[in-house]
């Protein structure tokens, strides 16, 4: 891997081609936490010239990263998401990690805005010097994650932190795109987490790697009963990782209870991966998936700004809204308008 002080690539299509730029990829490398504040706005914009800006950075920076453990998490709000990663973080940064906390807000329908509290809510971890607390609105994007959450996950590594958490916004089953960006997946639960019946959905469960009944000082009994009840169900619920059981664990963030017998599984977890090749398979597949949503996203953008699209929209929406037209029709109308049909 290169150092920092490595001499930097030039102006060409596979780095940054500005001055400016060539600093701020060595502020990232280096670990600046103004750089990497700075690296990822750039990278959070929708704007046409950041974007390529962005893409010279990213590829410079890709060869710096790769070496961290990326964890997502995931829970209904009030499950204490933001507790927990904050004991877990400071317990990190204790066994001499650095740590990335990517935390996604729900963004407003109305009005599009966010809150953005995460800081205030990991106060002791947004302190400690050996920690960066990122928040970023949804800002719509689906599956509980950002539209940029990969690539602010990639900067964070390339800046030095070995322990990335992505925190998703706690919209419950829903939030299955953090999977597809990380290593391991955790679900928090509350210790009324539900009956077997409950313990055997669909969807968030069937990703999960771990799953840790938060907030146990609530109810002892009752967190040992919701383990009970995920241990008995999950063997008959597929996983994504073959061969592997999630693991269920009683935890108190509050309290920092559970806490060392959580990173004892993420650590067993990882091993177990590299061992049958699981993890670099995961990494390979979770890049092509990566490009994929990038086209996609492309194309939706491209679809939007087509003019033809642009004129003939309002009038095909209305036949649609008045039901004179079926949807299928507009839609099909539309897409041969850009040329996608």
């Amino acid at each position: 891997m290169k150092r920092a002080t490595d001499p930097l690539p030039g102006a060409t299509a596979s780095g940054p081609a500005s001055p400016a730029d060539q600093e701020l990829l060595a502020g990232v490398l280096s670990g600046q936490p103004r750089a990497l504040a700075k690296a990822i706005t750039l990278v959070e914009s929708t704007r046409v010239d950041h974007r390529r800006r962005a893409q010279g950075l990213l590829q410079a920076l890709l060869s710096h990263a790769g070496a961290a453990i990326r964890i997502g998490i995931s829970g209904a709000p009030g499950v204490g998401k933001s507790t927990f990663i904050e004991a877990a973080g400071l317990h990190a940064i204790e066994a001499g990690h650095r740590v990335a906390v990517l935390a996604v807000d729900p963004s407003s329908a109305l009005t599009g805005g966010s809150i953005l509290g995460d800081k205030t809510r990991m106060e002791q971890l947004a302190r400690n010097p050996r920690a960066f607390i990122r928040p970023s609105p949804s800002g719509g994007a689906l599956g509980g994650v950002a539209a940029a959450t990969r690539e602010c996950l990639l900067v964070c590594e390339a800046a030095g932190f070995d322990v990335i958490v992505v925190e998703t916004v706690g919209v419950g089953q829903s939030e299955t795109a953090v999977a597809a960006m990380t290593d391991i997946f955790v679900l928090l639960q509350l210790p009324n987490a539900g009956d077997d019946l409950q313990a055997m959905k669909k969807g968030i469960v069937e990703l999960t790697d771990l799953i840790v009944i938060n907030k146990a000082d609530l109810d002892a009994r009752a967190a040992q009963r919701a383990r009970e009840h995920f241990e008995s169900a999950l063997p008959l619920v597929a996983n994504r990782t073959a061969g592997w059981i999630p693991p269920v664990l009683v935890a108190s963030a509050l309290k920092r209870e559970g806490i060392v017998e959580f990173w004892n599984e993420i650590g067993r977890f990882r091993e177990a991966m590299r061992a049958s090749g699981a993890f670099e398979r995961r990494r390979r597949e979770q890049a092509v998936g990566w490009m994929w949503e990038i086209i996609q996203n492309a194309l939706r953008d491209s679809f939007g700004s087509n003019p033809d699209v642009r004129r003939e929209l309002p009038a095909l929406e209305h036949a649609v809204r008045d039901g004179t037209m079926a949807a299928t029709v507009a839609a099909q109308r539309l897409l041969a308008l850009a040329g996608l049909s």
